[in-house]
């Protein structure tokens, strides 16, 4: 990906602990080739741990926590999977409410795997169609979205995949959605 497409935009990535290595690195590499600056955001500051599944993988430094930032500071946001990142993350009403405001602010979101717990939290899957790691259907149903089981879905503005098979379809589509930048005519 030569093209710099994403110069100028500024990327937050929300993660905790027990984030998925893979779901995080793959996507955050996409966005700096393509030109955009990221930083990764979480609900403590130091360093974050990274899982291969269920074994530990690598930490990632963290350059700010959730408290630190408004929505205003960041052109889209990326949440990646893992079992216990969205989990520690929903759980965290500063998170959850960076999370809304980025939706709220029309802004572009790209989520995978178990991420859309999140979403789920914040109140803003209703009316939307996306897809997740399949344990989460019932959840997003529950809370008034319609789950698919497809590699990639968009809509209006939020970029959804279910696992890290899907990355790859997951980076295209994210770096689309978020050079198109802010969804005016999404409804929260």
């Amino acid at each position: 990906m030569g093209e710099r497409k994403l110069q100028g935009k500024k990327v937050a990535i929300l993660a905790a602990d027990m984030f998925e290595r893979v779901e995080l690195e793959k996507p955050r590499q996409a966005l700096e080739d393509a030109g955009a600056t990221t930083e990764v955001i979480s609900i403590h500051d130091g360093e974050i741990q990274g899982f291969n599944h269920f074994d530990p993988a690598n930490t990632v430094k963290v350059d700010k926590t959730v408290e630190e930032v408004s929505p205003d500071d960041y052109d889209a946001l990326l949440v990646p999977g893992g079992v216990g990142n969205p989990d520690q993350l929903r759980g965290d009403e500063n998170a959850v409410a960076f999370v809304r405001g980025m939706v709220e602010a029309k802004k572009p979101l790209a989520v995978i795997c178990h991420g859309p717990w999140v979403l789920v939290e914040a109140g803003v899957v209703r009316g939307r169609r996306l897809t997740s790691w399949p344990t989460l259907q019932t959840d997003i149903r529950n809370a008034g979205g319609e789950w698919v089981d497809e590699g990639v879905v968009v809509d209006d503005g939020i970029v959804t995949s279910r696992k890290p098979d899907d990355i790859p379809a997951f980076n295209e589509k994210m770096i689309e959605e978020f050079c198109e930048g802010r969804h005016p005519a999404r409804a929260v």
